[in-house]
């Protein structure tokens, strides 16, 4: 088989490396707030992950375990606390419109998930600084930052094309559209030039800038596409279906494409997929922690900036 496995152990390497010289040459201690507040064993997992990245690395983590009454007054709490750099809520907590609101109860200077509505707001209009200046930029869900990386690492984007345009020409198929992952980074992409069909349950939305990338942000449109139209299509097909259950039909695959699994379940046959994908990542959970904790020390600093422009 031709097929290449890539493991996100090894994508994140070079992340992490950068991140713990950074707090090492700069003897800094950026601290971590995680909240646990249901019985998710995969939240649990991510947060076993993220504590022990956190003491490769240097970072302050601290596992805040609460029932989900009280998490809203906790968030508070680390809010106000000038000792915490960072907060991170393992979501699902109540599993509708609450946990959108609990994500903008978190601090926008301490939200290192890129969940709070100014981050959200900013990501959709493919705003990608904070200030005029462009010295802050935002801060981008860990998920879909960490799948932009493993596309990058794999030679997705193409490094000829203008920071911004380095997905034109892709189609990209995403078999997720949750709040979360699937739907931000479908905008992602769009916005950084591929065509990207959206799949859930309820059918499948084309996101995309017009031909010739003519549209400064994506656009998104309702199709009466199936996947047996799409997966022979795509260049690149990524996965988050949350069911052990759910397996991408690997005969639909179109030869040489790339597959990438983002779900805590395999949704892709490991033996059949490796038939047809010229490149596979079965896993992208170590990245993720990465790029959460490269959002951290970007709000270390933003931090900082504004304390040192208060005093000023």
């Amino acid at each position: 088989m031709s097929c290449k496995v890539v493991l996100a152990q090894g994508i994140s390497v070079s992340y992490r490396e950068e991140l713990k010289n950074t707090i090492k040459t700069r003897n800094i201690r950026p601290k971590l707030v995680g909240f646990l507040a249901n019985e998710d064993p995969a939240a649990a997992k991510y947060a076993e992950w993220t504590a022990k990245t956190c003491a490769e690395t240097g970072v302050e983590f601290e596992l805040r375990k609460c029932s989900r009454n009280d998490l809203e007054d906790k968030i508070i709490e680390a809010n106000q606390d000038a000792g915490v750099h960072g907060i991170m809520v393992y979501y699902p907590v109540f599993g509708d419109r609450q946990d959108q609101y609990l994500q903008n109860v978190v601090d926008v200077s301490k939200d290192v998930e890129g969940l709070h509505h100014k981050y959200v707001y900013n990501m959709y209009h493919n705003i990608r600084f904070l200030d005029e200046a462009k010295t802050k930029k935002c801060i981008i869900p860990c998920t879909p930052l960490g799948l932009v990386k493993v596309m990058e690492y794999v030679g997705v984007y193409n490094g000829i094309l203008p920071h911004g345009n380095r997905l034109h020409g892709r189609i990209v198929t995403i078999i997720n559209r949750s709040e979360i992952v699937g739907r931000p980074l479908a905008a992602l992409l769009a916005n950084d030039g591929a065509k990207v069909y959206s799949v859930d349950i309820n059918g499948i939305q084309e996101f995309h800038r017009g031909v010739g990338l003519q549209l400064k942000k994506h656009e998104v449109s309702e199709t009466t596409l199936t996947v047996e139209d799409v997966l022979p299509l795509s260049d690149v097909v990524i996965t988050g279906v949350p069911s052990p259950s759910y397996k991408v039909p690997s005969h639909l695959i179109r030869d040489g494409a790339v597959c990438i699994n983002f779900s805590t379940f395999k949704n892709f046959d490991g033996d059949e997929i490796k038939k047809k994908a010229a490149i596979y990542v079965p896993a992208v959970g170590k990245v993720t922690v990465a790029m959460l904790e490269r959002n951290l020390v970007r709000l270390y600093d933003y931090q900082a900036q504004d304390r040192a422009f208060s005093t000023a």
